[in-house]
């Protein structure tokens, strides 16, 4: 190292510590002033031949991702690439993250072209694929970051995605050789990429990267790691425009499989449920997604209803709840209720029960998504004869039960507690489009006085439900000109024109502190 870059480890240890441990975000001036007293060659080079120094390289690790983060700092990075490339194959798995996080702010704060071109030319995209698979977490973490940035930027797809299927770098190829922690991972980063856009997600699944999701499932029988590529399917499906690739795949054949498999642990059964309920919530789902295999997942869930014995609670919870899911749209909803039987029964039996709280509240919900509290305008209600099944499901559940009506039955989820309530608005803002359950819940005053008391919740999302139950109601009531010309039901109309009034929060709008007055304590 040139003497004029020699500093003195202890100087540099307590700079730099100042400096990484600077407040707020740092700004171009603060780097250059920073590099002014401590030039860049003499921290890599401290950092190169100082490691052992107690302390030294904590810090001048913290100091430089600080500094490379800055767009001043980022600027020299294509100057001391050779430093990044010491660093990506380096024991210290700090030097390495650091490393990975200097390739990403070089390709988020320079210039694209020279940048992406730093990155061919140096294989520094094959060092990223080896800290991905052998770093530590936190290395893999910063090496996923920086070859998604690569892969945002048109000139980085064709390294993120070699043309031939023979290359080393291929992620196929570098899955095949991998442990079963780094398998993992490089399914975790295929996720990643299929996130970033629908172009991106159109080159992995022309690279058959999606097919290794379902192969990992299948073949291996440990749990741990299926669960872990479950969950990653599950953030997959989160992805806007995962349903059109998706479809491409057996991956509903294989849900419907493990969701069928009595044998499964019921952890994967319940993944599975909802992996498939959110992949199928969509209303384009129908545009990708075939109505057979709607209806083979719903069978497959359907199945599990009939051994409840041997379902747990939270695989109960589960089903119902990708029933709620996939009946959120408009087609959803029809099938669910168009089954024979309708599956849509398991969602009003366990809603009106006296099942465990957890089920009851999934069903609530999930009979609200059903009934269309999600949905809005002419999707709310249904064709005639999904609409003859709800009605029907409903009338023969409260006809088995001390409530006896359906009003009786929606009285009972408001007087229980908060979630249960909430739950109750959702249901009934739903239910409420259709005439028969309007007319159930005008005749019965004391749901009315719940709805309309606007000191009943106390959280903000109970304010909300609530508010908006008041608005479906009397939305729905003043389109029938016969109801609202009808006394009888004035005084009902014009708590619910003062509650919607109000606003959510309206009754605490002008609420004050008041002031306590008490004896002092005496001993």
């Amino acid at each position: 190292m040139d003497e004029e870059f020699s500093v003195d480890p202890s100087q540099l240890l307590e700079a730099a510590s100042d400096f990484a441990h600077q407040p707020g975000a740092l700004s171009d001036a603060s780097a250059q002033e920073f590099l002014t007293r401590f030039p860049l060659p003499a921290i890599i080079g401290a950092l190169q031949t100082n490691a052992d120094y107690p302390g030294l390289e904590n810090a001048l690790v913290d100091c430089l991702e600080r500094l490379f983060r800055t767009k001043y700092g980022a600027s020299l990075i294509p100057h001391y690439m050779p430093f990044v490339l010491v660093g990506l194959a380096a024991d210290s798995q700090k030097v390495r993250r650091l490393a990975c996080i200097a390739i990403s702010c070089l390709l988020e704060h320079t210039d694209k072209r020279i940048a992406v071109q730093l990155v061919l030319q140096d294989s520094v995209y094959s060092h990223l694929l080896s800290c991905l698979v052998d770093g530590d977490e936190q290395v893999a973490t910063a090496a996923t970051d920086a070859i998604k940035n690569l892969a945002g930027y048109p000139e980085g797809l064709g390294i993120v995605f070699p043309a031939s299927v023979n290359e080393a770098t291929h992620l196929g190829n570098l899955a095949a050789k991998c442990s079963s922690l780094g398998r993992v991972r490089v399914l975790a980063l295929i996720v990643r990429l299929f996130s970033i856009s629908s172009s991106v997600a159109s080159e992995v699944s022309k690279s058959n990267l999606l097919s290794l999701l379902e192969a990992e499932v299948k073949n291996t029988n440990d749990t741990l790691v299926i669960l872990s590529v479950l969950e990653l399917l599950y953030e997959l499906t989160e992805v806007k425009h995962s349903t059109e690739f998706l479809s491409k795949t057996s991956l509903l054949q294989l849900l419907s499989s493990i969701i069928s498999n009595g044998a499964a642990e019921s952890i994967l059964r319940s993944r599975a449920m909802m992996i498939a309920g959110r992949l199928l919530s969509n209303e384009s789902a129908f545009a990708f997604i075939d109505e057979s295999s709607f209806r083979t997942v719903l069978s497959a869930i359907d199945r599990r209803f009939d051994y409840q014995e041997s379902q747990d609670a939270d695989e109960s919870e589960c089903a119902l709840e990708a029933l709620g899911q996939i009946g959120s749209s408009f087609q959803g909803a029809t099938l669910v209720l168009s089954t024979s039987p309708p599956i849509a029964r398991h969602v009003v039996d366990a809603a009106f029960d006296r099942q465990q709280h957890g089920k009851k509240l999934a069903a609530l919900h999930s009979l609200g998504n059903i009934a269309g509290e999600t949905r809005t305008g002419d999707t709310m209600v249904l064709n005639s004869s999904a609409e003859e099944n709800l009605r029907s499901l409903i009338y023969d559940k409260a006809s088995k039960t001390s409530k006896l009506t359906p009003s009786g039955l929606l009285l009972s989820v408001l007087q229980q507690d908060s979630e249960i309530r909430i739950a109750g608005y959702r249901l009934i803002t739903g239910l409420v489009a259709r005439t028969w359950c309007l007319m159930e819940i005008i005749s019965r005053p004391e749901i009315i006085n719940i709805v309309t008391d606007t000191y009943t919740e106390t959280k903000k999302i109970g304010m909300e439900a609530r508010h908006r139950c008041c608005e479906a109601i009397y939305r729905v009531f003043t389109s029938s000109s016969k109801l609202i010309s009808d006394p009888a039901f004035a005084g009902m109309a014009s708590k619910l024109q003062e509650a919607i009034r109000k606003g959510p929060y309206g009754a605490r709008k002008h609420a004050e502190a008041q002031p306590l007055v008490m004896t002092a304590d005496r001993f």
